[in-house]
């Protein structure tokens, strides 16, 4: 059986349902990830530990592979599978660990990651789609797929996304690079948009998502993302989308 190391970091994978939550991080008199997750840990090995995230989702947002890291105490010798089974346990049943083992030396689960997945799911359908309403943007109005593609690749690359940030985005820099941007769509009309990145700004998937569905509607033009770029004006992009449609699939690290 193999056990985690005294002393070494450990890497936890989890996935929850974000709609339950007011996000990743820990405040006070609300229900977080971080909050649950932490007070399962402190009961599995008797003692508080901090856990770090690769990444601060908002309120409402998912993930199926978000990384967690948290240092092991001297001495702290459960096998990496104990922290599986003895934390989804402990654990309610929108957050689960996915899996555990012991990370390289000086890993963090934030400042070690090199790029992220997220997924934003839109159901384009006539009327009110019940299966659908806590995963997906309801959007009614029909979107033109193909115009939306179009500018969709006008984000690849490295940019400027000033115009596609919070107001509040703490970020010392608004450059960021997007390696992917992929629009795929069913007959039933799922839209889903993945789009992978080195890093992201707060809020900033989401006002792509909502600037891409106001193409599809015909309220932009497909060219509009070089000059809305290259503006840095919020307000001239599309809404931000509901947290609910985005999804956090997965953290690389070399």
């Amino acid at each position: 059986m193999r056990r985690v190391e005294a002393a070494q970091t450990l890497k936890l994978v989890v996935s929850y349902d974000g709609t339950e939550f007011a996000g990743w991080q820990v405040q006070p008199g609300e229900r977080t990830v971080q909050g649950e997750l932490e007070a399962a840990l402190g009961r599995l090995l008797g003692r508080p530990v901090r856990a770090t995230a690769a990444g601060r989702t908002d309120a409402g947002v998912h993930a199926e592979g978000q990384v967690v890291s948290f240092p092991l105490a001297a001495g702290e010798r459960l096998p990496a599978r104990a922290f599986v089974h003895g934390l989804n346990g402990l654990l309610p049943e929108d957050l689960a660990v996915r899996s555990a083992g012991p990370a390289p030396a000086g890993f963090d689960a934030r400042r070690s990651a090199r790029g992220k997945l997220y997924r934003y799911r839109i159901a384009n359908q006539p009327v009110r789609a019940p299966l659908d309403r806590r995963t997906h943007w309801l959007v009614f109005q029909p979107l033109d797929l193909a115009a939306m593609r179009a500018a969709a690749t006008d984000f690849l690359g490295e940019h400027d996304f000033s115009a596609l940030r919070a107001a509040d985005c703490p970020a010392r820099t608004a450059v960021r690079r997007l390696d992917r941007v992929d629009l795929c769509a069913d007959p039933a009309g799922q839209i889903v948009l993945e789009i992978r990145g080195t890093a992201f700004l707060k809020h900033m998937v989401r006002a792509i998502a909502g600037t891409l569905v106001e193409v599809g509607r015909g309220r932009f033009a497909p060219d509009i993302v070089p000059g809305l770029l290259a503006g840095r004006n919020r307000a001239l992009a599309g809404p931000t989308a509901p947290a609910h449609g985005l999804c956090l699939v997965e953290v690389y690290y070399e």
